[in-house]
């Protein structure tokens, strides 16, 4: 730590050792204690759940959630990458000491960092409860340098990495205020009265078990004079999506997927290829697509299907670069595509998220890549540059962390391209991206090149092989897609 900011910190905390604190003594010990390993948090999750209903229940477990994310990079990546010891607690008054002294390291600190991200997950799922929840959290906070087990700078570095975790986890699973419909230009497409014209394919092997009966016969409940397929995993989804596309050419009508973003990224290839308009049903665990076009259910899918409503979309190319300079056939994302360390928490969290669930196999991931993964040597543009990952989203993203998470504008013709450094510092730099963001710049085109062999990237959460050299861009308002007016 530099000498100055060292200072400043050691001066601060003996202000607050040698300070008397009115009334803190009873409480703040205490209330210190009582959010060891998050049992305060989980009691005060428990009690807003039981009182707030169902807005006081999903505050709850967005607190919960972001607890557990900001929790787990402080314990396994934040404390082992700055090893600072714990303060000498000479000038701390006796009483105010707790009576088992931490044995981590001091920098950050957990506490501070688990208190904040609860107080913050609640917040952005409830604004009332947050402010409830929000003077807790900042006594808790400031109860480790009351009672001496921590510097004030650590107790800064915790809550910064628990407001970034509240942040990561609402990218994840946005609220309904941050699915706002786009402003995004209106498209023709015909209106299909109970469905009749659309061919549409669920894919049974998305996202997670559902819920409230079987995808397919909720789709034609929905939409009784559509054409339903199922595509199971001895099925091929491809072959099956050009046959409903081929019909839905011929009938005048649409092309209907109901999938994660993975089976939506397949579907409008071959929509584009049959020049027909696409219906787009949420069926995978994040579903960052049908989250954009403000479809959160079957149902809101097929009230845009009958009426008829649709906007045109840009998509995004993939175009791989062959060793002479030119270019082999281009393949879509309606996303993202990324390169460097995202790849790989992809493949680890997709490996892992059957056994465990996919919110614990995308933290159990990022813990993992964190600890083994190196930064990628590529040339972009033309100039080399050492990075933990590059992200080119398609179209402007709200800005939250290294990664683009949501979309106001699905036809803006920019790329949204996000870089994380590689170096020096490589883990802290990367650690301090997923809170304060990366070098990021709206472009129409970026190419890449120098990339090694068996590096990966992924695309729309599918994961393949990089070639030598590849360029991404656009194609301007060139999809058809229904979406609820």
């Amino acid at each position: 730590m530099r000498p100055k900011l060292s200072a400043w910190d050691r001066e601060l905390f003996l202000r607050v050792a040698t300070r008397e604190w009115p009334a803190a003594e009873p409480v703040l010990p205490r209330l210190s204690r009582a959010a060891n390993h998050g049992a305060l948090w989980f009691g005060v999750a428990a009690g807003i759940a039981v009182v707030g209903g169902r807005q006081g229940r999903r505050a709850a477990l967005r607190g919960v959630g972001s607890l557990a994310l900001a929790s787990a990079v402080v314990n396994t990546v934040g404390k082992g990458a700055v090893r600072r010891a714990r303060p000498v607690l000479d000038s701390v008054p006796v009483i105010r000491r707790l009576s088992r002294q931490p044995g981590s390291t001091s920098f950050p600190s957990g506490h501070a960092a688990s208190a904040v991200a609860f107080a913050a997950g609640v917040a952005v799922e409830s604004p009332r409860w947050g402010a409830v929840v929000a003077p807790l959290a900042w006594s808790v906070a400031f109860s480790r340098v009351y009672t001496g087990v921590h510097y004030p700078s650590d107790v800064l570095a915790g809550m910064t990495l628990g407001a970034g975790a509240a942040l990561a986890v609402r990218g994840l699973v946005p609220t309904g205020r941050d699915l706002a419909v786009p402003p995004t230009p209106q498209a023709d497409a015909p209106a299909l009265p109970g469905g009749r014209g659309l061919y549409a394919v669920v894919n049974e092997v998305s996202g997670p078990p559902p819920l409230l009966g079987m995808p397919a016969d909720r789709l034609r409940a929905a939409l009784p004079e559509a054409v339903v397929e199922e595509c199971s995993e001895d099925d091929d989804l491809a072959e099956m999506l050009e046959k409903a596309a081929r019909q839905a050419a011929e009938a005048g009508g649409a092309l209907g997927v109901h999938g994660g973003d993975g089976s939506v990224r397949l579907a409008a290839e071959i929509a584009l290829r049959h020049r027909v308009p696409l219906m787009v049903s949420p069926g995978g665990t994040y579903n960052h697509f049908a989250m954009d076009l403000a479809i959160e259910t079957i149902d809101d899918a097929a009230r845009a299907v009958e009426a008829g409503t649709a906007i045109s979309a840009d998509v995004a190319r993939i175009t791989p670069l062959d060793g002479d300079g030119g270019a082999d056939r281009p393949s879509l994302f309606l996303n993202t595509f990324s390169i460097g360390v995202y790849p790989d928490l992809v493949r680890y969290r997709e490996r892992w998220s059957r056994r465990v669930g996919s919110w614990p196999a995308g933290i159990l991931a990022a813990i993992h890549v964190l600890r083994t993964s190196s930064p990628l040597d590529v040339d972009i543009n033309g100039r080399r540059h050492s990075v933990w990952m590059l992200f080119a989203g398609n179209g402007a993203y709200r800005s939250l962390g290294p990664a683009p998470v949501r979309r106001r504008d699905l036809a803006d013709g920019q790329l949204d391209v996000r870089i994380v450094p590689g170096s020096p510092y490589a883990r802290t730099r990367l650690l301090a991206a997923a809170v304060t963001g990366s070098t990021t710049a709206l472009l129409r085109r970026v190419r890449l090149g120098g990339i090694g062999p068996g590096t990966r990237f992924a695309a729309d959460g599918e994961v393949a092989p990089a070639p030598g050299g590849l360029v991404v861009d656009k194609v301007n308002e060139a999809l058809t897609v229904y979406r609820p007016m």
